[in-house]
């Protein structure tokens, strides 16, 4: 349901902005350029880390059933949006966000508690993360139905009933996890570590506003720069918070090198994602001139190849080290990246958006299942939410700020809105040093990986050695 509303995100509003052109007055443009696009995915990477550490201490199936409940709240009042402005629809859309905040982190955490690690565990993330493909090009083809045909408000109010029914569904159908039980040394605050929760979420939504603000009013505005500075000095205080917090929201000593690959790889390959899907749907309908409807039959491929793909990266995980999985993943957002990038207007669908449609999915649903697979497994139990919150984290802030770089690059290449296909190359030109960047840091993971197995290989070698030795003293 969260990956239906990136749908929404994409194709959904820009069927959703066209109505809202006739309703509000507001250009699809306008409304894409604003703070939709960006702002329910800012929710979502913001608060991911909360929900998270809410889940570790609460329960994870209360997070997770309070999270649909929510969702399904917003949702509804976006709809009613219809009869009031864009700003009040931008507003629901945010808060909107926090619902998916709730429940990625704890379906996850509730999957890596439920399954040791091994085969079955795998399988069932890839599962999870086959979802991605599948409830996007469902959230688009609803949300461009109900706007083509009927009206856009029923396409949020549908969504809405669907969120409720899971999360009463989810009830009755996800096992009973009991509450973690605590001794009363300390306090809830201390727990939540709400420090480190201020001034975190602060400084996330703060830089995120900033970027994604500029594309809109200009850098010359002052208060663009100085929120970004304040956003700035603000993560600089929570990482100090969390270095002496007794119970830190980022447990940075169970981070280790290979962890941090992992994280910088998604980061590089979902910024890449979040520039290509976004400018794909700008491409191909401002410029080709194709319908929301239209548009979300041709990204229905992605349903059919994330499956493969997520899948196929379940089956493999245990054989294959995750560095590889993480190239193979990488490699996938460039190709597609590039693919989308060079296209020219006039150009047949099958002959390079077709085949980026096949592509990319393999980026998302090799590198999401094996990212959270691998930190899943090296966080402990007490810490799945944290694990499942920082992989969520990053792909949904990497997004959402993404399109803020992506909007700047844009903005300032495009001749004042004169020249539209310099301004959409030049923001997928980005995507695709995102992903060249992330293909490199697989590498770099690569080689990290072979060095620390050729140590470990050593090291029982020489283990072995001293005990033949001990063997044969003690013989004689």
């Amino acid at each position: 349901m969260p990956s239906s509303h990136s749908g929404d995100d994409s194709s959904g509003l820009h069927a959703v902005g066209t109505k809202q052109e006739e309703d509000n007055d507001l250009s699809p443009v306008e409304l894409t350029k604003s703070k939709v696009e960006p702002a329910y995915s800012l929710t979502v990477g913001t608060f991911i880390l909360v929900a998270g550490r809410l889940g570790d201490l609460y329960g994870h199936k209360k997070l997770f059933v309070a999270g649909f409940l929510w969702f399904a709240l917003w949702t509804m009042l976006a709809g009613f949006a219809v009869y009031t402005s864009p700003i009040f629809f931008d507003c629901c859309r945010a808060l909107q966000g926090i619902g998916p905040a709730f429940l990625l982190p704890n379906g996850v955490a509730i999957l890596g508690r439920t399954y040791e690690p091994g085969l079955r565990k795998q399988m069932a993330f890839s599962a999870f993360g086959a979802m991605a493909p599948s409830g996007f090009a469902f959230g688009a083809l609803i949300s461009s139905l109900f706007a083509e045909f009927v009206w856009w408000p029923w396409g949020f109010w549908v969504m809405a009933m669907l969120c409720l029914l899971l999360g009463v569904a989810a009830i009755f159908l996800i096992p009973h996890t009991p509450s973690p039980q605590f001794d009363n040394a300390h306090s809830i605050w201390v727990r939540v570590d709400i420090a480190g929760c201020i001034s975190g979420v602060s400084g996330l939504v703060l830089i995120n506003f900033a970027w994604n603000q500029a594309p809109v009013v200009g850098w010359s505005n002052p208060y663009v720069y100085v929120l970004l500075i304040v956003g700035i000095l603000l993560l600089g205080v929570f990482g100090q918070i969390e270095k002496r917090a007794t119970f830190p929201l980022v447990p940075f000593s169970s981070m280790t090198p290979d962890l941090g690959f992992i994280l910088g790889c998604v980061a590089c390959g979902w910024s890449a994602f979040g520039i290509w899907v976004f400018y794909s749907w700008q491409f191909i309908e401002e410029l080709r001139g194709v319908s929301p409807l239209l548009g979300a039959a041709q990204f229905s491929p992605t349903v059919i190849s994330g499956c493969i793909a997520a899948f196929t990266t379940g089956s493999i995980l245990h054989r294959v080290p995750g560095s590889v999985v993480m190239m193979i993943a990488l490699g996938a957002f460039c190709i597609g990246s590039i693919l989308v990038g060079t296209m020219p207007v006039r150009q047949t669908y099958w002959a390079q958006l077709f085949v980026s449609q096949l592509v990319m999915p393999w980026g998302m649903d090799m590198s999401f299942p094996a990212a959270t697979l691998l930190l899943s497994n090296a966080m402990p139990r007490k810490h799945q939410g944290v694990a499942a919150s920082l992989v969520n984290t990053i792909i949904n802030y990497s997004i959402s700020i993404a399109l803020g770089f992506a909007g700047t690059i844009e903005s300032h290449v495009n001749d004042g809105g004169k020249d539209r296909l310099r301004g959409y190359r030049g923001a997928l030109y980005l995507g695709i040093g995102l992903a060249g960047l992330g293909v490199v840091l697989a590498m770099f993971f690569g080689l990290y990986e072979h060095r620390g197995s050729r140590k470990n290989k050593m090291d029982a070698d020489v283990d072995a050695a001293s005990s033949g030795e001990e063997e044969g003293v003690a013989s004689e």
